[in-house]
């Protein structure tokens, strides 16, 4: 095995203003807490067994390799509403992997947690597996001149 497999997990979410469209994300990332390490963006599987802890309460390791699942958006449109979320099933047998999904849209916040929730309903239906939970983080934002949300799961060992 050339990586070894997680069995750590947390929810980031930020949002921000920026410069660009770039500094606006980059801003996201700063605000979420993830801002200084290089995000590998993976599928969306959460690793069987695999625990939620609380994000460091020091900054992660500046430059490391995070795997994330996640969604984002950024806008230049003044006064336009952007959101973006992550849901995780976790299914109740823990012998068997979990699913997270990423939706983002021009829309409130609200919306989009409802969306990305049924988007993990119907993929863990197609897995034949039963959910013991759905958890979900979420970012909106309001964009001034230029904007961005960026919400993530981080898997950590």
């Amino acid at each position: 095995m050339i990586i070894k497999t997680p069995t750590k997990f947390f929810l980031v979410s930020g949002s921000s203003e920026g410069f660009s469209l770039l500094n606006a994300f980059d801003g996201a990332l700063l605000a979420s807490g993830v801002g200084d390490t290089n995000l590998v963006r993976m599928s969306s599987i959460l690793p069987p067994g695999c625990v939620e802890v609380d994000p460091p309460p020091v900054p992660m390791p500046q430059g490391a390799l995070v795997p994330v699942a996640y969604a984002s958006l950024y806008s230049d449109v003044p006064g336009e509403v952007i959101s973006a979320a992550v849901a995780i099933g976790i299914p109740k047998d823990g012998n068997r992997a979990g699913l997270i999904m990423e939706y983002s849209a021009r829309a409130e916040e609200a919306v989009v947690v409802e969306q990305v929730k049924k988007m993990v309903e119907k993929g863990m239906e197609m897995r034949n597996r039963e959910i013991k939970e759905i958890k979900s983080i979420s970012a909106t934002h309001k964009v001034g001149s230029i904007g961005a949300a960026f919400a993530g799961v981080v898997l950590w060992d």
